[in-house]
């Protein structure tokens, strides 16, 4: 089994690239038989701007842009996804987010008919969410924003495109004490993906 752990921070010694790299080793560690590929957003320059031409692709007007088609092979070519990001503003980091606005296209994804029914498209692909937060869980749940998270995260995302979000974990450093259980959390995360 082959995942795909996609990382957004700018910081290739920051502890969310840790994390990313804790949760390839707990997969790996748990099969012989699995790998895992990180892509690092940030290091590999991918533009996160829906541009024009990104809005001609959605309307079936224009063949999508070449780096759109070469993440979604990269997908495709994926038994799992793994999304690993810290939370900036109660959300994912505006470069993942431009990942998904430019990837998960109408018609790879889903579809969306001429009766206005939508026709999800990636039901086969397993979804894993890991973000790192600088609050408490506690401060987290209090406010709404672990509902919201799952509400616009898991459902409005990923559930309109009908691939299943298997786990949605949130680490928050307050709560874990130290960036090795942090780590330690993350490679058994990784053990549970397969």
């Amino acid at each position: 089994m082959h995942a795909l752990i996609v990382v957004s921070h700018p910081l290739t010694h920051s502890l969310t690239h840790s994390v990313a790299q804790a949760v390839a080793e707990g997969i790996t560690a748990a099969n012989a038989q699995n790998s895992a590929e990180i892509a690092d957003l940030t290091r590999e320059g991918f533009n996160p701007i829906f541009s024009a031409e990104d809005s001609a692709a959605f309307a079936h007007a224009a063949p999508l842009p070449a780096d759109v088609l070469a993440e979604q092979a990269r997908i495709d070519n994926a038994d799992a996804l793994v999304l690993v990001f810290p939370i900036y503003w109660w959300t994912m980091p505006g470069l993942l987010k431009g990942w998904i606005d430019r990837v998960f296209t109408n018609g790879w994804a889903y579809e969306e008919g001429a009766d206005g029914k939508v026709a999800k498209k990636l039901g086969h692909l397993p979804v894993h969410l890991v973000a790192l937060g600088g609050a408490d869980l506690k401060t987290f749940e209090k406010h709404g924003y672990a509902q919201s998270w799952k509400t616009q995260i898991a459902h409005g995302i990923f559930d309109y495109c009908g691939a299943p979000v298997m786990t949605n974990t949130t680490l928050m450093m307050p709560d874990l004490g130290t960036p090795e259980a942090c780590l330690h959390q993350a490679h058994e995360t990784g053990k549970r993906i397969f």
